[in-house]
C-alpha cells in the first residue's frame, strides 16, 4: 500500500498554497490556458469499483488547441523564449506528439516560427492525421527523422540533431530557442525547469478545488512521460500537502532511471523556486509494468479502458498517455495499493488527437 505521507514532513512545517503562490509569482508567465481547469467526481467508475473515491482533474480542457498539460508548462516558457528575441523554435518529440502540438500553437501565437523534429517511434505512418494533421495546419516546419538506434532516442542524440537544425537557422541570421520534449529537463535554451514550476502551480490549483470540496486527496495519480509534470506534482505535494502522495504511471521509460530524471527535475525546480532542499529518492513513486509493449503502442488493456471511461463517464481517455495511465490505476486498485478508503485524484493529461491515427488499432480491438 502507499505510504500515506512523506517522511521528514508534517503538516505543521507545511507551506501554505499563499506562500508556494507567491514563489510561483515571481516568474514571467503568459497566459494561455482556461484556470482552473474543471474537476469532478467519478461516480460511476467509483461506485463499480467499490472504493477507493476517484475524481478526475481536466487537464484536457486547458484551452490551447486540443488542451493537455503541456499547455500549462509552456505559460513559463513562452515568456522565456520572447526575453530571450527567439524568432524560431526547435524541439523533438515523437511522430504524434502532445507537446510537439501545443508548443507550436503556442509559438504561432506569440509570432515565433515552430520547426518540429518528430521522431518515428512506433508503427504509425508519417501522415497528417492526428496531432501531424495539426501541426501541419499551424504551419510548423515539420522534420520527420528515423531514430538513431532502435525506437528510441536519448536526450543528448536528439539534442545534438536540434542544434545541427539550429545552426541553418543560424546562419540566416534568425535567433533560435531550442527546448527538450516535454519542456522537463533544462537544457538547450530553457536554463530552469519551467515546465515542472507550471506543475507546481497545477498542483496549488487541485488543492484549493479539492479543499472546497472539503478533502484532501491521499494521492494524485497521472501519466508520466519526460518528467516534469510528475516533478511539479512531487514538489508541491511536499511542500504544501504532505499527505498526499504523487504516483507515475511511466509511458516510456523504465522506473529506475525514470526516477533518478524526475528527482533530478524536482531538485532543480527546488532550487529555482527557493524551497528548502527535501525531495529524496523515494518521493518519487514510478509504476513501469503498463508500458507493455512500449511507448504509443496501444494494447487490449487499453482500448477497453478507453471504452469503458466513455461509456461510464463520458470523458475520452487518448491511447498513449491517460489510457494507459488509467489502465494502471485500475489494476493499482485491484492490487490493494490504495485503501477503499482514499481519495484519489487522477490528472486527465490530454492526448486527444492521439486517438486518430490509432483507430484501426482500437477498433480492431474492440471487435
Amino acid at each position: 500500500m502507499i505510504r500515506k505521507t512523506y517522511p521528514g514532513v508534517d503538516k505543521e512545517s507545511a507551506m501554505s498554497n499563499k506562500e508556494l503562490r507567491e514563489r510561483i509569482a515571481r516568474f514571467s508567465r503568459i497566459e494561455l490556458i482556461h484556470r482552473p481547469t474543471p474537476m469532478r467526481k467519478l461516480a460511476a467508475i467509483s461506485a463499480e469499483l467499490g472504493g477507493p473515491e476517484i475524481w478526475i482533474k481536466r487537464e484536457d480542457l486547458t484551452g490551447l488547441a486540443f488542451g493537455g498539460n503541456k499547455s500549462r508548462k509552456l505559460e513559463f516558457i513562452i515568456p522565456d523564449m520572447l526575453a530571450q528575441k527567439a524568432e524560431v523554435m526547435i524541439t523533438w518529440a515523437a511522430l504524434q506528439s502532445n507537446w510537439a502540438m501545443q508548443t507550436a500553437a503556442a509559438c504561432t501565437r506569440v509570432g515565433i516560427h515552430p520547426v518540429l523534429i518528430l521522431f518515428k517511434r512506433y508503427d504509425l505512418p508519417p501522415e497528417y492525421d492526428g496531432n501531424m494533421l495539426l501541426d501541419y495546419i499551424l504551419g510548423a516546419e515539420i522534420r520527420v527523422m528515423e531514430p538513431i538506434t532502435g525506437k528510441s532516442v536519448s536526450q543528448e542524440d536528439a539534442l545534438a540533431i536540434v542544434e545541427r537544425v539550429a545552426d541553418e537557422f543560424r546562419a540566416k541570421g534568425k535567433i533560435v530557442y531550442t527546448i527538450p520534449v516535454g519542456g522537463s529537463v533544462p537544457m538547450g535554451s530553457m536554463r530552469t525547469p519551467l515546465g515542472a514550476i507550471g506543475y507546481v502551480d497545477a498542483f496549488v490549483e487541485m488543492l484549493d478545488q479539492t479543499r472546497s470540496f472539503g478533502f484532501e486527496p491521499d494521492a494524485v495519480v497521472h501519466s508520466s512521460g519526460s518528467g516534469s509534470t510528475q516533478a511539479g506534482l512531487v514538489l508541491g505535494a511536499k511542500a504544501s500537502s504532505p499527505r498526499t502522495r504523487v504516483v507515475g504511471i511511466s509511458v516510456s521509460d523504465e522506473k529506475t532511471s525514470f526516477a533518478r530524471d524526475v528527482l533530478m527535475i524536482a531538485t532543480a525546480a527546488e532550487k529555482t523556486l527557493g524551497l528548502k532542499p527535501s525531495v529524496r529518492p523515494d518521493d518519487i513513486i514510478v509504476f513501469d509494468e503498463y508500458i507493455k509493449d512500449g511507448y504509443g503502442i496501444v494494447n487490449q488493456e487499453v482500448a477497453d479502458i478507453t471504452r469503458w471511461m466513455f461509456r461510464k463517464e463520458g470523458i475520452i481517455l487518448d491511447p498513449v498517455y491517460t489510457g494507459k495511465a488509467f489502465a494502471g490505476l485500475v489494476d493499482l486498485i485491484g492490487r490493494g495499493v490504495f485503501a477503499k478508503t482514499d481519495k484519489i485524484v487522477f490528472f486527465h493529461t490530454g492526448g486527444t488527437p492521439a486517438l486518430f491515427p490509432n483507430k484501426h488499432k482500437i477498433v480492431e480491438l474492440l471487435k
